[in-house]
């Protein structure tokens, strides 16, 4: 059962290693015992991952009456929460990456026989996914948990609130005391990841129905008495198992896992992130995926009345019968295949046996997938949960978010247009827009007008939104000639994208990066890769 640390932990001539682990209190028996690697994206100046780091003792505890040694370590994360709207948002998805190399690069140089993954935010989840498939060593994944919803004044608030409380005060919806007092109470002090249907529930979700995560990993919010028995007892007595049997996540993982994920996405309603992070997550595990396989399930309709398109959050969830409730509906109406296997030893449908779904959970919010892949001679990604499915207008083009923000201040943007804010591509990390998106309804509220970018959503954004145009810094990109006056539409009918520029001459813009950036400019691939280093 030591595979991986016997080779320093044993031989004669790695006496040195040996000294070493004598030195952290470990004895000769210590030495031939497995040793589990207990990896957190644990930070203090996030919420996300506040409380990570209690997890990580217990799951230490769990492990070591396993009988098992158990090695904690930390890596970095990005709160994209904070960091919207700022030059710090290009670190966000860059992040990904740097979580997959650090695992990565520990549990190999360590020669830990197993991996406990604990992750809290957006792109620590496929982080430490796309880790594991690297690694292929018996290891599972455990989700941080969803924050707890947040009351003020009568009103349910979550993170999104406070984001959308700013272009409620510009439109005096709101007084700047109201605004206050939803910015300093938006977010549950228990901590955990932002509540609704957005990037890290989303996330948690698809590795459940993957099968990388325990039942109900998704939906167990943070601090909650199911999470701590998930860390103390679940978790260790499925990498005992995933160790003895030698167990490892690509004899778990297939080409109809990520197909049900797919559907998934489509049926809770989930975040434009997962598109990409699915596909950089099969280009890790070598399993064929591409935005074709997104196309042919986009006649599946969103089902969940989960914010940002519905009314409710993952505690609704939580409290409703939890991630495998939700599961079962999905296998009993043939959305889902019920016989993949997960890391319990378990099929989908024997996890979700018995486990009911309680009402208000399902609620058809649109007849076909709010995403769709647009475009021919371009891929990109639309999000929007209306059954509307032509939208047109006049293009007023930005070339950065404040510049977007000033001329809604000014009241400049008119519902006519077809709003553009470019030079957010991968070339520097691809930003997500949710301040400009949030703005956006606060101010206009359900008739905002459309916004297209080069750059990213948030999961909490929503509207009539594209992402994923060209990148504008990149040469012969489209999104560089769009000019103010530029008629656009879109035809959701045939996954159309048309943008009837007659400006050959693209704009040129000098792009200065260094340190980490830079190297990610260099490195990162196209959205059919889903911009994997």
């Amino acid at each position: 059962m030591n595979k991986y640390s016997r080779l320093i932990t044993q031989a004669i001539d790695k006496s040195p290693a040996q000294s070493m682990l004598y030195a952290l209190g470990l004895t000769k028996k210590d030495l031939l015992k497995p040793q589990i690697g207990i990896g957190s994206i644990s930070f203090q100046s996030n919420p996300c991952n506040a409380k990570l780091n209690i997890l990580s003792e217990k799951v230490s505890k769990g492990i070591y009456n396993k009988n098992f040694i158990p090695m904690e370590f930390s890596s970095i994360g990005i709160s994209d929460g904070k960091s919207m709207g700022t030059n710090g948002m290009r670190y966000s998805l860059p992040s990904r990456e740097l979580i997959a190399d650090s695992f990565e690069s520990i549990c190999q140089g360590e020669h830990y026989d197993g991996l406990v993954a604990i992750a809290g935010c957006d792109k620590n989840l496929p982080g430490v996914t796309m880790a594991l498939f690297r690694l292929n060593r018996p290891g599972l994944i455990i989700y941080g948990g969803s924050m707890r919803p947040s009351y003020y004044d009568g009103q349910l608030l979550d993170i999104v609130s406070s984001f959308e409380s700013y272009g409620r005060y510009l439109q005096n919806n709101i007084t700047n005391k109201e605004r206050e007092g939803i910015v300093e109470n938006a977010c549950d002090k228990k901590c955990g990841a932002c509540s609704g249907f957005y990037t890290a529930n989303t996330m948690a979700c698809l590795l459940e129905v993957m099968g990388l995560t325990l039942p109900n990993s998704a939906s167990n919010v943070s601090m909650s008495t199911e999470k701590f028995l998930e860390c103390v007892v679940h978790a260790p007595n499925t990498i005992h198992r995933l160790i003895k049997d030698d167990i490892k996540p690509l004899d778990i993982v297939s080409k109809e896992s990520f197909i049900n994920a797919i559907k998934t996405l489509y049926l809770i309603g989930g975040s434009t992130n997962a598109v990409i992070h699915l596909l950089a997550m099969a280009r890790t595990a070598n399993i064929d995926l591409s935005l074709e396989d997104f196309k042919q399930y986009e006649h599946y309709p969103v089902l969940c009345d989960m914010k940002p398109h519905g009314k409710k959050v993952m505690y609704d969830l939580y409290t409703s019968g939890g991630m495998r409730g939700l599961i079962g509906y999905f296998i009993d109406n043939d959305y889902i295949n019920g016989d993949m296997i997960t890391i319990n030893g378990k099929t989908l449908k024997e996890n979700s046996d018995g486990y009911n779904l309680k009402d208000g959970i399902i609620k058809k919010i649109k007849n076909d997938s709010h995403i769709k892949i647009l475009g021919n001679s371009f891929k990109c990604i639309s999000k929007i949960y209306s059954n509307k499915t032509k939208y047109s207008g006049k293009a007023i083009v930005f070339d950065d978010e404040k510049s977007f923000l000033n001329a809604l201040k000014n009241d400049k943007i008119k519902q006519s247009h077809f709003i553009i804010i470019r030079y957010q591509g991968e070339s520097i990390g691809c930003p997500e827009m949710l301040t400009p998106t949030s703005a956006l309804k606060g101010y206009f509220g359900d008739n905002a007008p459309p916004l297209a970018t080069d750059g990213r959503f948030s999961g909490g954004s929503s509207g009539v939104l594209i992402a994923h145009l060209p990148d504008a810094y990149k040469k012969g990109s489209i999104t560089s000639k769009i000019r103010d006056g530029d008629y656009i539409e879109i035809d959701l009918e045939n996954n159309s994208i048309t943008i009837n520029s007659h400006h050959n001459k693209h704009e040129e813009k000098n792009l200065k990066l260094t340190g980490y950036l830079e190297k990610y400019r260099k490195l990162v691939g196209e959205l059919e890769d889903g911009f994997i280093c």
